[in-house]
């Protein structure tokens, strides 16, 4: 990611080293073009190609290391006209340099760079002088006025911004920010142009609190000064953003001209507490891939995961501790490594490090050819499996997927048994989609379709399987890939599934707090625990713990080795759920 150049403006006793061109039409206060009407009142400059002189203030500069090479430029408060559609600012690509304050008259030619409208190939430039900067326009989200009215102009947003997205930060130095959260419209809304609507308002009222560099792997990370217990989490408020509002790489952002203000609404959360000591606690948990290299730190990286056995180290450590903190009974795991049950699999030194009341389902020669498998763990101490376990290897996953595990538990106290299923349906990855499973553009991703027929062969698998006595009901628990009312969630529904998290913390297009995953500025829920009917009396809670979803990738393993507690263990919140069997 290459942002733009930068600028040297080299003065002597105020005015610059290099030949002054005659005074008529180049002295400060000679008749100039105004910068509205280079910037004109549509999404185009239409004076591009043209050379013109302008004069303006700069009201931010670029030209340090790492920079955009160049400044800004805006007409005095003067100076400006009366027509709210145009922009009274540009940025100036140059590598001589500028300060705030500066009032320039410079000679160039009007460029559109990727949307950005610039002046470019100086020809002159000569300092005339010091002026206060123009006073910043005060906006807000939604969109007060539409941004490309204020291109490359200082603003002040008046209100407290949310923060909704960090992945870019540790690569970029980026946050996006809105009013409020935004949540997946698929997460409320059924497939179809409304959803897709409303996700494209999502996008265009949001703006990115850049950190004014071009730089990529920005060190030390911007924004994340206050300690790992207090760093930027989504849902984090910002107040007190001005600066210069630019636009770069397809989005609005401000380069800040001081420090914002972050706030936390909403602290992490703990860990949910057990409703008693004699329920039974299943966590189901994306384990964001899970993989050892051959087991004897070795064999790194690996083909997926860890990029090597310190990295895997701190990611088995954080795992194991939001285990241990949630203190489920079982476990029901996704995004595991793919590689038998020796001592050496990523399995079996999972189990051994949660400690050896920890156990785990084998299926050998059952699991499928993909890369990665659902796996089961349970507490020997707390409940027992019974009968044998079952893969699901026909319908949609005859020939490739996550073959869905299920297994039967009892606790070991009495009581009623569970039938626990662990699926991980087909991601909404693009790659080699075609005909159906290709994005059908009605906000579901591609291969929904496929995700709909093992949804299909699912139900369709756990209504066939035999009842033992004594039987509570089946719990359908992992990773779905699919927001709450796409078609694949909806096919559970009318199999007589009944999503928990949903039953006890109702998801609204204003709020949803019980989401699992965040994905380009939207939240919502890819993982579910699924109850039948017969099973809804023996649930006593069932939610999502958020310490994942919302915490920077910058904070993942790979980037931040010393952090400590469950803190980024994976990319997926782990689903909770609490029976009284």
């Amino acid at each position: 990611m290459t942002k733009l150049p930068l600028l040297t403006l080299i003065t002597i006793a105020g005015l610059l080293a290099f030949p002054a061109l005659s005074a008529s039409a180049n002295s400060c206060g000679a008749p100039a073009t105004a910068i509205h009407q280079i910037q004109g009142a549509g999404p185009h400059s239409p004076m591009v190609g043209k050379t013109v002189s302008i004069e303006g203030i700069v009201t931010f500069a670029a030209g340090y290391k790492g920079g955009f090479n160049g400044f800004y430029l805006q007409q005095a408060d003067t100076e400006i006209d009366d027509n709210p559609n145009t922009s009274e600012a540009l940025f100036v690509y140059t590598r001589r340099k500028a300060s705030p304050g500066q009032r320039l008259r410079l000679t160039g030619s009007v460029k559109e760079f990727h949307d950005l409208t610039e002046l470019v190939g100086i020809k002159s430039l000569e300092v005339c002088g010091q002026e206060p900067l123009p006073r910043p326009v005060e906006v807000s989200l939604p969109w007060s006025q539409p941004p490309e009215s204020l291109e490359n102009m200082r603003v002040h947003f008046t209100r407290s911004l949310t923060v909704i997205e960090h992945y870019n930060l540790a690569r970029f130095g980026e946050i996006s920010l809105a009013n409020h959260d935004q949540i997946m419209p698929t997460e409320y809304l059924p497939p179809g142009p409304q959803a897709v609507q409303q996700s494209l308002r999502n996008l265009h009222h949001r703006v990115l609190l850049d950190d004014g560099k071009s730089l990529q792997n920005p060190r030390p990370i911007p924004w994340l000064n206050q300690g790992q217990e207090n760093t930027i989490r989504t849902g984090d408020t910002v107040t007190g953003l001005s600066g210069v509002l630019d636009y770069r790489f397809g989005q609005w952002r401000v380069q800040p001209d001081k420090q914002p203000a972050f706030a936390r609404p909403k602290p992490r959360p703990a860990p949910p507490p057990k409703p008693s000591i004699d329920s039974i606690r299943v966590m189901a948990l994306n384990l964001q891939n899970y993989f050892n290299g051959d087991g004897f730190k070795d064999g790194f990286p690996a083909p997926r995961g860890a990029v090597n056995a310190g990295a895997h180290a701190i990611q088995s450590k954080r795992i194991v501790s939001a285990i241990k903190l949630a203190n489920p009974d079982i476990l029901a795991v996704t995004e595991l490594e793919n590689d038998g049950y020796n001592h050496n699999s990523s399995l079996a030194q999972l189990a051994q490090a949660l400690g050896n009341t920890w156990h785990f389902i084998a299926t050998p020669d059952q699991d499928g050819s993909d890369a990665i498998r659902t796996a089961l763990l349970f507490r020997k101490d707390r409940v027992k499996p019974e009968n044998m376990p079952l893969r699901l290897n026909s319908a949609a996953y005859k020939n490739r997927g996550r073959p869905p595990l299920a297994q039967i538990f009892s606790p070991l106290a009495g009581g009623q048994s569970v039938r626990i299923v662990v699926p991980h349906l087909k991601s909404k990855s693009c790659r080699n989609a075609k005909g159906r499973d290709s994005d059908q553009n009605d906000g579901q991703g591609c291969f929904s379709d496929y995700r709909t027929r093992e949804a299909q062969a699912i139900t369709a698998w756990t209504a066939s399987l035999p009842v033992p006595e004594n039987f509570a009901g089946t719990l359908i628990t992992g990773d779905f890939n699919s927001y709450a009312c796409e078609t694949p969630i909806d096919t559970f529904r009318k199999a007589g599934f009944l999503s928990l998290v949903h039953h006890f913390h109702p998801c609204i297009p204003g709020d949803c707090p019980h989401h699992s995953y965040r994905y380009r500025g939207e939240k919502g829920s890819l993982d579910y625990a699924f109850a039948t009917h017969k099973l809804l009396p023996r649930v006593v809670a069932s939610g999502v713990w958020n310490i994942n979803a919302d915490e920077p990738r910058a904070l993942n393993y790979q980037y931040a080795p010393d952090l400590t507690g469950p803190w980024r263990a994976s990319d997926h919140n782990p689903v909770i759920t609490d029976l009284q069997l």
